[in-house]
């Protein structure tokens, strides 16, 4: 029942997302973001809290309204699905096998920039993946 109140309030937010049309977010790649990614479905990585956010690193830009997102998670895993980096003396790890194609009207607010060599490296296992 927790699931489905989640996905209802999820569906509302996701209305208000979609029907706001005076917002233009300027972002670049290497970002990291708090994004509204939603209340999904089976292993699909869940946003949090109210606004159902989700830390997301801007991958690669396809213009000012979608991009590749990969997101992130405040608990550290291990394996090739996942590339842990470090902010603040607090591990992130980066869920490699959860790339998205996301619109940047889920954008919320910037946290801050994955430095150069963190964000080669996170494409270098992206594509070691694929």
């Amino acid at each position: 029942m927790e699931k489905l109140r989640r996905i209802i309030e999820w569906t509302k937010l996701k209305i208000r997302i979609e029907s706001n049309e005076n917002d233009i977010v300027y972002f670049k790649e290497r970002e990291i973001w708090w994004a509204s990614l939603g209340s999904n479905i089976g292993f699909e990585q869940d946003g949090k809290n109210a606004k159902f956010e989700r830390p997301v690193l801007i991958l690669r830009k396809f213009g000012p309204e979608v991009f590749w997102g990969v997101p992130m998670s405040s608990k550290k895993k291990e394996g090739r699905f996942y590339y842990v980096v470090n902010y603040d003396d607090f591990d992130y790890s980066i869920l490699l096998s959860q790339l998205r194609l996301i619109s940047s009207k889920r954008l919320v607010r910037k946290l801050r920039y994955l430095p150069e060599d963190e964000f080669e490296e996170t494409k270098k296992r992206i594509k070691d993946l694929l």
